[in-house]
């Protein structure tokens, strides 16, 4: 056979190879064909700062930057808490979802600059990284929940305070109302990051309500569908996670509150929304930090078995089964 027709034979199985051999390096190309699965897991990430180096809860801005763009080279596609709660998730076909969560609002998720009397978005903060990343790759959207802390130490109370990181403390609420009109999420962290576990009831009832008042001084009416866990730790009455009451000493006004999420600080990817044994009041998440590893994770999603990721068949009317 001459050698040009064998090539031209053979060569529409060497590219469909192609990104077999590719995926096997854990370097899985965009182009991959994936057979849907939207019984498959998903990767709940979580950042807490973004700042020079890595740490013990901190990632340095390389890293974030560098960890964007390998979600997205291996097909993952932001989406909101609400469609994963909904059973809404509607994005391209072969693509995976991802949600990502910021815990504790640091000045370093957010932080603004001054510039000719108009404050701007810093582009070296988390969001002003992820705002930039979007520009250059438009099939994704801004999407991530940001779980917050109005009145806490060193800065997080709303992305940052009394001048602390350059923050002033008049910029907090105009920071919760810029994050919803982008598109990303609320949701409640408690007042002032509380170990929940070593609370009375009324305690932990009081955080929840007063971090929904405070949000709810920012954005009036915001429905807040989650909150993360401080430290990852359960109150002794976990039912008081998805509801509760706190009556307020002075007003005498009574704040209901309901999280129909919640978020756990590790466990690996989450259930699809399709699985029979999803619970959304035990939301297990990929924590990235000093010591941890996106690749890893993503590497055993890529492999059958319980970690099997979850694969859209680009139709969210119907689901994809294995």
């Amino acid at each position: 056979m001459h050698p040009a027709l064998m090539v031209r034979l053979l060569l529409p199985t060497l590219l469909c190879l192609f990104p077999i051999l590719l995926r096997g390096q854990g370097r899985e190309s965009a182009t991959a064909v994936r057979t849907p699965n939207e019984l498959g897991r998903i990767p709940i990430v979580e950042w807490h700062q973004v700042v020079d180096k890595d740490g013990t809860y901190k990632v340095s801005r390389e890293r974030f930057r560098a960890e964007l763009e390998e979600l997205h080279r291996r097909g993952y596609v932001p989406i909101s808490l609400a469609s994963y709660l909904d059973k809404q998730i509607d994005i391209p076909v072969g693509k995976s979802p991802v949600l990502f969560t910021f815990d504790d609002a640091s000045p370093s998720q957010f932080r603004y600059l001054e510039r000719n009397g108009q404050l701007v978005i810093d582009p070296t903060s988390a969001l002003g990284i992820l705002l930039d990343f979007i520009k250059t790759h438009p099939d994704w959207k801004p999407r991530g929940v940001f779980c917050m802390l109005p009145a806490a130490d060193a800065g997080h109370a709303f992305f940052g305070n009394k001048g602390i990181d350059g923050q002033k403390s008049e910029w907090r609420m105009k920071k919760v109302k810029q994050l919803h009109e982008l598109g990303f999420e609320l949701c409640n962290h408690t007042l002032w990051h509380a170990k929940l576990s070593k609370y009375s009831d009324a305690v932990v009832q009081e955080q929840f309500a007063r971090g929904l008042m405070a949000i709810d001084s920012a954005v009036p009416g915001y429905n807040v569908r989650g909150m993360a866990l401080p430290y990852g730790l359960w109150p002794k009455n976990r039912a008081l996670t998805k509801a509760g009451s706190w009556t307020d000493p002075k007003s005498k006004r009574v704040v209901r509150y309901t999280h129909e999420a919640v978020f756990e600080v590790a466990g690996g990817p989450a259930r699809s929304p399709h699985d029979p044994l999803f619970d959304a009041g035990k939301l297990p998440r990929v924590p990235l930090q000093g010591g941890t590893n996106l690749t890893t994770t993503l590497n055993e999603m890529d492999k059958a078995g319980k970690w099997a990721r979850y694969v859209s068949d680009g139709n969210p009317k119907t689901v994809a089964k294995p």
